[in-house]
Formats: structure tokens, sequence, C-alpha cells
């Protein structure tokens, strides 16, 4: 992991860019969430329908205050880690990150490269798999460069965790399974 590399990617990513990069299960497509035009080209990308929301990942809770005004303790108690909980946003946050649904999806990554990217743009970033919709997530830097370098600003170099499966998505409040781990 080189810190030029993190530099570089969180600059692209306050300045409005798309960029790919390494998470626990694949490598996935991240922007800054509160940029309107970065998230529509993203999923432009992806090919995606915005309805149905993103994932927020983040390298801490701070991160995550403009989004939330509370995370309940069970899902604080899961974090760093594979779990994506959908929690009930603030009023505040844009109907693009939350699909039009009262959650919104969000983790605690603990994959270290995406954390410090996290921590390297100051911000949470968007968390989708780097392919396009209806294909397989790309599990590789090179994957993820063949498919979708063109079409966004940077990839970063690195790999994915160890992770078998996508997160486990569970809403916070009801404790539904929404996508198994």
């Amino acid at each position: 992991m080189r810190a030029g590399d993190i530099g570089r990617a969180a600059r692209l990513i306050r300045a409005g860019g798309v960029v790919g990069y390494a998470t626990e299960y694949c490598f996935g497509l991240g922007c800054d969430p509160m940029n309107r035009s970065a998230v529509m080209r993203l999923l432009r990308i992806k090919r995606r329908a915005p309805g149905k929301g993103l994932i927020l990942i983040a390298a801490s809770p701070d991160q995550l205050g403009p989004y939330v005004s509370d995370i309940p303790p069970h899902v604080a108690a899961s974090w760093p880690g594979p779990h994506t909980w959908l929690v009930p946003p603030r009023r505040t946050v844009p109907g693009w990150l939350t699909g039009g649904s009262e959650r919104i999806a969000l983790r605690i990554t603990a994959h270290p490269q995406a954390a410090a990217l996290c921590r390297a743009a100051g911000m949470a970033i968007t968390s989708t798999s780097a392919n396009r919709s209806g294909q397989h997530p790309a599990r590789s830097y090179r994957e993820a460069v063949r498919r979708l370098g063109a079409d966004v600003d940077y990839v970063l170099p690195g790999m994915v965790g160890e992770a078998g499966a996508p997160t486990e998505i569970r809403d916070a409040v009801t404790g539904e399974l929404v996508r198994p781990g």
C-alpha cells in the first residue's frame, strides 16, 4: 500500500472523481457521496438504477456523522468488519444515497487500504462493486482495470481481503437479513 497512490485517489474523490479500490471481498467504486454529479456518474458507469441506493464505507464512526444521528450499540459493536447495516438516515441525506428508502447502508470497513482511503479523503465514500450491473464483481486490480479502467478516473492498486462473499446487509432496526454474507 503506497501512500502516494492513496493520496492520488483521495484527491480525485475530493475533486468529484470516481475511483476503483480494493475492499474486503471485491474491488469497489468510490466517490464523494454528497457530490450528486459524481454519484450520478458512478451510477452511469455501473449502468445501475438510482433507486437501489448505495453503501457508504468509512474508517471511523465520526465519518458517518453527516449521514446518521445515532449509531445503535449493536451496530457499533460489529465494526470494523464485513457488516453493512441499514440505519435511519438524517433528513438531510439525499435520495440518491438511500434510493428513496427510509434507510442508508453503512459500514466501517476492516480493509486496511479502503480505511486508509477514507482517512485520506477525510470522509465516508461510496462502496459499490466495480462491475456493470448484472456482472460479477471484479476481484483483482487487473480485472477492475480491464472492466472499468477507461471509465473511472483511477483504480488504486491493491488486493481484496479474504472475505468469501459480499458483506452481510442487515436492517439495524428490525434485524432483518437483507443480504447474507
